[in-house]
């Protein structure tokens, strides 16, 4: 069973780098020319900071999705990842809606939704593994400011 696991671990981390790394592939069309040029609020972070944000968000959402994984026979644990899966799709649509069509108003319906389904997978890992919906916590915390500052940059352009 280690070996077992140490593999789903690594498994779950692959899954949610590659999510990273298509997402920065898309950003990338788009953050030297066209994102530079929008306005953006006073709160908008310095753009040396995402990468790093992001990095360790993406480690706890695949620890909180492997933990998950590994109670996925309990009562609630499919459901949990199910909604863990549907959360990481709307994190990839994301990048692909804001960066790749150029879309911030379509960008914040999905960064919405996002909010919603990391709340809503928080609520059923919470009822199967209790740090795994505290490893998501920083997540949707940082989801919410960004939709924030989505929604600032949707309203100044």
């Amino acid at each position: 069973p280690m070996a077992r696991d140490v593999l789903s671990l690594l498994a779950f981390l692959a899954l949610c780098f590659a999510v990273a790394a298509v997402g920065g592939a898309v950003t990338a069309t788009s953050v030297h020319g066209w994102y530079q040029a929008l306005a953006k609020p006073a709160f908008n972070p310095p753009d040396w900071l995402f990468a790093p944000v992001w990095g360790v968000l993406y480690a706890l959402i695949a620890l909180a999705g492997w933990r998950l994984w590994r109670r996925r026979a309990m009562v609630g644990g499919p459901a949990a990842l199910r909604w863990w899966g549907l959360q990481l799709g709307f994190n990839l649509s994301w990048s692909f809606v804001f960066f790749g069509a150029r879309l911030p108003g379509a960008a914040l319906a999905d960064i919405v939704l996002l909010v919603g389904a990391i709340a809503v997978t928080i609520l059923l890992a919470a009822r199967v593994d209790r740090a795994a919906a505290w490893l998501l916590a920083p997540y949707v915390a940082w989801v919410a400011f960004a939709a924030l500052l989505n929604a600032a940059i949707w309203y100044l352009n």
